[in-house]
C-alpha cells in the first residue's frame, strides 16, 4: 500500500519542511526559528522538533549530514530532498478548510511562507481564504434557516459557528491591510 503524502493538521512538518526550503539548518536552529517566528501558532517541544526530523529523514523528505564541531558534539545539519519540497509545495497551494482552527494553524503557517516568497502570493492566500469563508458561512446560513425552531441546540451551535466565520473574515480583511504595509524581509 503507497503512502500518502498528506501532511496532518495537527502536524508542525509542513513549517519545519519551508524552514528547510529557506535555508539548511540543524535540529536545534530548526526549534528557535520554529519558535521565534511561529511559536504562538504552533506549540512544539524541542523533543517533538527532533522526533519529526528522525521521521522526515526516514521518509526521504529531508537529508542530513552530521558535522563535526570543535569541542561540542557533532550536529546533523538537515537539507529538503526533491520529494520535501514538492509536499511542501503541494501542502502551501491547497486551500484551508472553512474552520476556525485550520485558519488558526494552517492559513497563518501557509500565509508565513507565502509572503517570506511573494507578497503578491500571500494576497492571493487570503482571497482564497476569504472566499473559501464565504462559501462558508452561506452553507452555514442556510442550513440555520431550515433548522425547525425547537431544534435549540442545532441552532445555537450554527449560530457559533457563523459569528466565528464572520469574525474570521474581518481578521482576514487585517491580514490584507497588515501585509499591504509592512514590507517584505
Amino acid at each position: 500500500m503507497e503512502k500518502s503524502s498528506y501532511i496532518g493538521p495537527r502536524s508542525p512538518e509542513p513549517a519545519i519542511l519551508g524552514l528547510l526550503l529557506q535555508k539548511p539548518s540543524h535540529g536545534y536552529e530548526l526549534h528557535q526559528r520554529l519558535v521565534g517566528d511561529l511559536g504562538h501558532v504552533w506549540h512544539v517541544s524541542q523533543s517533538q522538533t527532533y522526533n519529526i526530523l528522525s521521521r522526515l529523514e526516514s521518509e526521504g523528505k529531508i537529508s542530513g549530514t552530521t558535522q563535526e564541531q570543535h569541542n561540542r558534539p557533532s550536529r546533523r545539519v538537515y537539507q529538503l530532498t526533491q520529494q520535501g519540497r514538492a509536499q511542501f509545495e503541494d501542502w502551501l497551494s491547497t486551500p484551508n478548510k472553512c474552520s476556525v482552527r485550520a485558519v488558526r494553524v494552517e492559513f497563518i503557517t501557509r500565509l508565513y511562507f507565502a509572503r517570506s516568497r511573494d507578497s503578491i502570493l500571500a494576497q492571493r492566500l487570503i482571497d482564497e481564504q476569504a472566499g473559501e469563508i464565504k462559501r462558508g458561512l452561506e452553507k452555514m446560513q442556510r442550513r440555520l434557516s431550515e433548522l425547525h425552531p425547537d431544534q435549540l441546540f442545532n441552532r445555537l451551535g450554527l449560530e457559533l459557528r457563523i459569528s466565528q466565520l464572520q469574525s474570521l473574515s474581518g481578521w482576514l480583511e487585517v491580514c490584507r491591510q497588515e501585509l499591504e504595509k509592512s514590507p517584505v524581509k
